[in-house]
């Protein structure tokens, strides 16, 4: 999310840079950071934006960027905080010119090293609020590094909350087998859960060489359509979403085909929008 607005900033020291993707795919990288502000505090599933300094091509001085805060903690023997955030490398395509462009936040953190200075605001509030009843069903639908808050999610309701008697269903989806973020990240983080009963994550892959991402969540969900749509016609289903603005769509095109027409769909989803059951974090 770029955003022309700048708000108060402040400066976090960048302590760690990790790939933790393998290199024949998409580099996908944990920073860790510091900030050094008794008044900043956070909560794991929130974000924080990133100031990119400098112009950009189109002359644009005012360009940030939100990252979910994938985890954190504060320093044991120091007064600041130490926070945790996921970035992927991304490159666009110019519509007018065909020509390829970095991605000015993602490339700039990429490309940053031990030491360095960022600036940061927020935090702001996560979208994701975990449901006070622990046999609620809980469906996460994503894409890229829109895991990052399914991954601190997943790890609260487990860990900290000590367990989750409500079924726990992941749909993913990515372009390539090396593409799934979840399953190639080095640390395994999500790998931790399989063990849980009320866990299933589910992934697929698009079946089209130029396709995206969103493609391959339709055949996530199409794939597992009849575990996805018992859920989420339950009273006590709660709907996350995350990743590029473009899945919203896509999720539309296989709810429909499930519920028969557009209208039953529009009436689900509005009255589990009413409900407080319906939570989006999209990013173009």
């Amino acid at each position: 999310m770029s955003e022309k607005l700048i708000e108060p900033k402040l400066q976090a020291e960048l302590r760690a840079t990790t790939r933790i993707t393998d290199v024949e795919t998409d580099e996908v990288r944990e920073l860790v950071l510091y900030i050094d502000d008794p008044a900043f505090r956070f909560r794991q599933g929130q974000s924080i934006g990133i100031v990119v300094p400098g112009k950009d091509e189109f002359g644009s001085t005012n360009h940030k960027r939100r990252y979910s805060i994938v985890k954190g903690s504060e320093s044991s023997s120091e007064d600041g905080i130490e926070l945790t955030i996921l970035v992927r490398r991304c490159f666009f395509i110019d519509d007018f010119n065909g020509e390829q462009y970095p991605g000015r936040a993602s490339n700039y953190l990429c490309d940053a090293k031990v030491g360095d200075s960022i600036s940061i605001t927020g935090p702001y509030k996560s979208p994701f609020k975990i449901p006070s009843n622990k046999s609620a069903n809980i469906l996460m639908i994503g894409t890229g590094t829109g895991i990052a808050p399914f991954r601190s999610f997943i790890e609260t309701i487990y860990k900290e909350k000590g367990g989750w008697d409500g079924q726990v269903r992941l749909f993913y989806g990515a372009k390539t087998g090396l593409d799934l973020l979840y399953m190639n990240d080095k640390n395994n983080d999500l790998v931790n859960y399989y063990q849980e009963e009320t866990f299933q994550a589910f992934n697929a892959l698009t079946n089209r060489a130029l396709s995206g991402e969103e493609k391959a969540l339709e055949n996530s969900l199409n794939n597992n359509i009849q575990e996805a749509w018992n859920l989420i016609q339950q009273p006590d289903t709660y709907v996350y979403i995350s990743g590029l603005d473009n899945i919203a769509p896509a999720l539309d095109t296989v709810m429909i085909d499930a519920a028969d027409t557009q209208e039953s769909w529009q009436l689900l989803k509005q009255k589990m929008k009413d409900e407080g059951r319906w939570s989006k974090l999209l990013y173009s």
